[in-house]
């Protein structure tokens, strides 16, 4: 079931302890989800379980930072990303978030492991100025070639760094 969620101004704080879990089948099916994702997202858990974990997706998210998740993951490699989520009453949250790939014994990818933390306010500042133009680059593109331009403006602000996304994320 897709729920309808419009964006309020209320933020969520992850406390110090918090660490947000969940567990996805290889298309992003939500297949388990601890206690604390439930808390901040606000769904119970039976709404949680079996839907895309897009469902706690924030409209001010860049398209390009999922395909770059996507991507890695997908190459069974893990990744750090700040991602900014929405809960199901509008709130939003931010997380630092480590993703990997499960694999099975014969190293095919079964699933994907999330856990989520509290993120430093510093970086919250400094990635969302990130996002918010790279979100403004793929509306105003459009929606073909919005992800590419979106992409290309980050690889070419990470080059100006001399830093690799995942480097920069754990720099701030």
């Amino acid at each position: 079931m897709k729920y309808k969620v419009t964006p309020t101004s209320k933020v969520l704080e992850l406390r110090e302890e918090d660490f947000i879990v969940s567990k996805t089948n290889p298309k992003g099916i939500i297949t388990y989800c601890n206690q604390i994702f439930i808390e901040y997202a606000k769904y119970t858990e039976s709404e949680l379980l079996g839907e895309q974990h897009n469902i706690i997706r924030h409209p001010d998210m860049p398209r390009a930072i999922f395909k770059l998740l996507w991507d890695t993951i997908s190459q069974k490699k893990e990744i750090f990303a700040y991602v900014k989520n929405m809960s199901k009453d509008g709130s939003a949250y931010w997380v630092l978030a480590n993703v990997t790939a499960s694999l099975d014994e014969r190293n095919n990818i079964i699933g994907y492991y999330s856990v989520r933390r509290k993120p430093k306010s510093s970086a919250i500042k400094a990635v969302s100025e990130l996002y918010r133009e790279m979100l403004s680059i793929e509306k105003r593109v459009g929606t073909r070639d919005g992800m590419t331009a979106s992409t290309e403006f980050l690889s070419n602000i990470m080059s100006k760094e001399g830093k690799s996304y995942e480097e920069f994320i754990l720099s701030i």
